[in-house]
């Protein structure tokens, strides 16, 4: 059941400081360490000795060796830090890490968490997102449900750009405009800074820590791609996969992302809370820095809680041999068994290089699993390639939902999506639902709409897409 709080000023924040042991405190710049997600090289830190690991997935730009010369920054972190291990880091493409990565997808970026995680010893986290960071907190969540105690979640909302279904979306015309000041104006975020912090947003002292750090964190042609990349992200259909308890945090004056649009993943999540407090910053080391820590403090030092079920995102892919039958009874039993064979070492190939997981065969075809749709577009692909390389032509479908796992089997509406989408692909042709299409945003991978369609004992119309490069 859903639990709703209205936190009205400071109250909790002094009622929560009397409970948990607090002294004021500020640390010095942890040492910054880099282990690599793929061939990237990732920058992060870690400080303090709490009983839980709780990783922070930063907004928009970031550089940790920036942050810390911040008061109230400052404050905040050290606040965490005092009750958790802390673990920081900064995005591919943003701060310490490395730059020219082109753009990110989601799925990268919880590659990212997951190779920080490895990295600094922590088996299991609580996530912390802050807005842009929400989306990747999420993913991750989904992807990794095993490596997540909790998560918290403050100033975010699941989608950005407005749609037909998402009223409260911002209009391209009013984000194309937003882009073109942030570059003309690079360097003075004055206007930006009086909408996400308009507490201090008349200090020049902070003014100029946050140019400073924005400035430090990338280039305006990084924050050009990543700000679209962000306008594009629609993490909805993530939501109902999530079982980690989370909380969600949102200032009731927050002028960067409207209330409702947090509600909504509160409302969505399985096993959330809402929190709203009182308060106009939509960063958190601003203002009342100890109000929000606290309140993460609180959620992410809770007993463990039991998960709903075993249920995990995953992207299906489902391939199958066109015309086997025919081809079968052309070349004989024992030729036709030969030509399997073949075609499943390929597949087996492509799956490993992929971190795919094969659920079952097929007779001729497969269905495997992948942590996320690029692994999964990718062996569809090579298993393509390499089957026209023995005369085979195959069709393909990929679909990334929510599965429920029974032993090595997996079940639910994903899996069936997924067979149905592979039943209509034509000859060699690898077809993905919308939601594939969705996730991967930012992997230049091209697709060609197919328009909506009715599948077979599945409610509803689905977009399908056409995989082109």
């Amino acid at each position: 059941m859903k639990k709703t709080a209205f936190v009205i000023g400071q109250s909790l924040s002094t009622v929560l400081g009397c409970l948990i042991k607090r002294r004021p405190m500020t640390l010095p710049k942890p040492q910054t360490r880099f282990t690599r997600s793929g061939d990237v090289a990732i920058a992060y830190q870690v400080v303090g000795d709490g009983p839980q690991n709780l990783i922070y997935a930063s907004g928009w730009l970031s550089n940790i060796d920036v942050i810390w010369e911040n008061a109230g920054y400052n404050r905040f972190l050290s606040r965490l830090a005092e009750s958790c291990r802390l673990i920081l880091f900064d995005k591919r493409g943003t701060g310490m890490s490395d730059r020219d990565v082109g753009v990110p997808t989601l799925e990268e970026r919880s590659e990212d968490i997951r190779a920080v995680l490895d990295a600094a010893g922590a088996e299991k986290a609580s996530i912390f997102g802050i807005s842009e960071g929400g989306s990747m907190a999420l993913m991750f969540a989904a992807s990794y449900p095993e490596r997540v105690n909790s998560m918290v979640l403050f100033g975010c909302r699941p989608c950005r750009a407005w749609k037909p279904d998402w009223p409260s979306g911002q209009r391209r015309s009013e984000f194309e405009k937003g882009i073109e000041d942030e570059v003309a104006n690079w360097g003075d975020f004055s206007n930006f800074f009086g909408i996400i912090a308009p507490s201090v947003a008349d200090d020049p002292d902070e003014l100029a820590f946050f140019n400073r750090l924005i400035v430090q964190s990338g280039s305006p042609k990084t924050a050009d791609r990543l700000t679209r990349l962000n306008y594009e992200h629609d993490v909805r259909v993530l939501l109902p996969t999530i079982q980690a308890p989370t909380r969600v945090i949102h200032a009731d004056g927050d002028r960067s992302v409207d209330v409702v649009e947090a509600k909504y993943l509160a409302d969505h999540l399985p096993n959330a809370e809402y929190l709203e407090i009182q308060r106009e910053d939509h960063i958190p080391w601003v203002g009342d820095t100890h109000q929000v820590a606290d309140l993460i403090v609180d959620f992410v030092l809770k007993p463990d809680r039991p998960r709903l079920d075993d249920r995990v995102l995953l992207s299906i892919l489902v391939t199958d041999i066109v015309g086997s039958t025919q081809q079968a009874a052309k070349v004989g039993d024992a030729a036709w068994r030969q030509i399997i064979e073949e075609h499943d070492r390929a597949a087996m190939r492509a799956l490993a290089r992929c971190d795919g997981e094969l659920i079952k065969s097929l007779g001729d075809g497969i269905m495997a699993s992948f942590r996320g749709p690029s692994n999964a577009l990718a062996a569809a692909a090579e298993i393509r390639s390499e089957a026209e390389k023995i005369g085979l032509k195959i069709r393909a479908g990929v679909h990334t939902g929510e599965c429920l796992k029974r032993g090595k089997d997996l079940t639910g509406l994903a899996v069936n999506i997924s067979a149905r989408i592979a039943d209509m692909a034509e000859e060699n042709e690898v077809r993905v639902s919308g939601t594939v299409r969705d996730l991967v945003v930012g992997s230049g991978r091209e697709f060609s709409p197919l328009g909506t369609v009715m599948l077979k004992g599945i409610p509803e119309e689905w977009p399908l897409y056409k995989l082109v490069s």
